[in-house]
């Protein structure tokens, strides 16, 4: 079995970096990559005894101090002080998921060789990863704009034996684990420290986790969905292919497929129906699951071109001899994304609670609540409470962060993106569907128990017999919050295959 991931110019996926995470594999340089990272950083050498006029953010100030001069004795103290200076992050910590992501993301850019950076310090950053050994770093602090600065700060503080990190299960200062590892401090080299803090990688990552866990997601909001409808008895017919070929958006006609495979043999979806319709969140699982698997998919291919890319600044281009200061850490494309990701999220929680509602709501021969004796027991009257209030937040949560912009640097960085903030937020609404869909899941398979002695399809019956023995039939009241967490305990675990 494959244990190391050699780092290189092969393109990169969402797909292939959660193999990478999942299966725990090792990173090493690929002799490429290794070439092209010293042969930049001898160019930048050499270039720096020879020039004597000012190359941004290497022998200069940052920002607004884009004019100030630095002499070359203190180019070194120079990056230090820019990594010190900027780890000005706070809130909540980034999950440490986000964070093994973030350094193997770092990696990567700087592995194609226009960064200046030292091969020493990209083999550091790979000790980090292969050791499990992950900095502190905080959600606030990043404009999406002159990279992630704060949070790669944060990321970036442990090579210089500075700040936090997370390892062997504890938080500790960075210096200690160091010295564990017999490790001396890096000692940043011209630009080093521009080209670890300019850079898209916050975004990237969170982005990255949360296309991930979204894909996932979708998913089971289509098997979900289906014992939905077998719980509320629904119709087969929307979900005919030709209904679907003659409007044939690609999420649209694989949701309907699916659901058409899920359903098949059930003996409750095939028996008469008294009514001639379903109500929207059912008829129309195929247009709106659709939607948002067509959203999922263009958000991936931005993140996919973005993963493998050069996002610091300036760029070195050893060939051309040209040092060259341009905006490629900006986040525009990955903010405008992420909002949009957040959105199609949103809207898969959205219909989901609706079908919850209408499971409550006593139709169809169901009892009111789905419990026996209601009134005595409330049932699952409370749950859609909670459905609604998280279906609520996300809705306050899908307002775009792409559309603000805050000047910063004395004027200097007059546009920025604010998808650091789209970033967060959005994983947020990603961990709030996984909340909605488990309280639906909890309602469906309490429903389609009232269906019985009719089977549904071997699919289905499978999926909720799994359910059941982690969470039981409810009978009388009791208390909820514990089969929630269950629940979503439940839909954490079922892995599927990321295409």
């Amino acid at each position: 079995m494959e244990t190391i991931h050699y780092i290189s110019s092969e393109l990169l996926s969402v797909e292939k970096i959660n193999e990478i995470v999942s299966n725990n594999l090792k990173l090493e340089l690929s002799e490429e990559a290794r070439v092209n990272i010293e042969k930049c950083r001898k160019y930048l050498d050499d270039k720096m005894k020879s020039h004597d006029a000012p190359i941004y953010g290497i022998n200069t100030g940052f920002g607004s101090l884009c004019n100030v001069k630095i002499s070359n004795d203190n180019l070194s103290k120079l990056q230090e002080n820019l990594v010190k200076s900027h780890a000005c992050g706070t809130g909540e910590e980034v999950p440490l998921e986000v964070v093994k992501i973030m350094l193997l993301l770092k990696i990567q850019s700087l592995s194609y060789g226009h960064s200046g950076v030292q091969l020493d310090t990209v083999n550091r950053l790979i000790d980090f990863y292969n050791n499990d050994i992950f900095p502190v770093v905080y959600q606030l602090g990043s404009l999406g704009a002159s990279g992630d600065l704060a949070p790669l700060a944060h990321l970036s503080l442990p090579l210089l034996g500075e700040g936090e990190v997370y390892w062997d299960g504890f938080r500790q200062p960075a210096a200690k684990v160091l010295e564990k590892f017999n490790w001396e401090p890096i000692v940043l080299q011209s630009k080093e420290g521009l080209a670890l803090l300019n850079g898209t990688q916050f975004m990237s990552a969170y982005g990255v986790f949360s296309i991930i866990k979204a894909t996932r997601l979708s998913y089971l909001a289509d098997v979900i969905g289906a014992v939905s409808l077998e719980g509320f008895d629904g119709r087969v017919e929307p979900f005919t292919d030709l209904i679907h070929l003659v409007r044939p958006h690609k999420g649209q006609v694989v949701t309907a497929e699916r659901m058409r495979d899920l359903l098949e043999d059930s003996e409750i979806i095939a028996q008469p129906k008294a009514h001639v319709q379903d109500p929207y969140s059912f008829r129309c699982i195929p247009q709106v699951h659709g939607a948002s698997k067509d959203t999922i998919d263009y958000v991936t291919k931005v993140f996919r071109t973005e993963i493998n890319s050069v996002t610091d600044n300036p760029n070195v281009f050893v060939g051309e001899d040209q040092i060259i200061s341009g905006g490629n850490f900006h986040g525009q494309p990955l903010a405008l994304a992420l909002d949009f990701l957040g959105i199609a999220v949103a809207e898969l929680g959205n219909i989901s609670e609706r079908r919850t509602y209408q499971l409550i709501s006593g139709l169809r021969g169901l009892p009111a609540f789905l419990v026996s004796d209601p009134g005595l027991n409330s049932g699952f009257m409370i749950p859609q409470y909670t459905a609604a209030s998280i279906v609520s937040q996300n809705k306050q949560l899908a307002t775009p962060a792409s559309i603000d912009s805050i000047v910063s640097s004395n004027g200097q960085e007059d546009h920025v993106s604010m998808g650091a903030n789209a970033a967060t937020k959005t994983l947020r609404i990603v961990e709030n569907l996984e909340r909605i869909l488990a309280i639906e899941l909890l309602n469906a398979s309490q429903a389609i128990e009232f269906r019985r002695p009719l089977k549904s399809s071997d699919f289905i019956e499978t999926f909720v017999k799994a359910f059941r023995e982690e969470i039981p039939f409810v009978n009388e009241d009791r208390i909820l919050h514990y089969d929630i967490e269950k629940a979503i305990a439940f839909l954490n675990s079922f892995q599927i295959d990321i295409e």
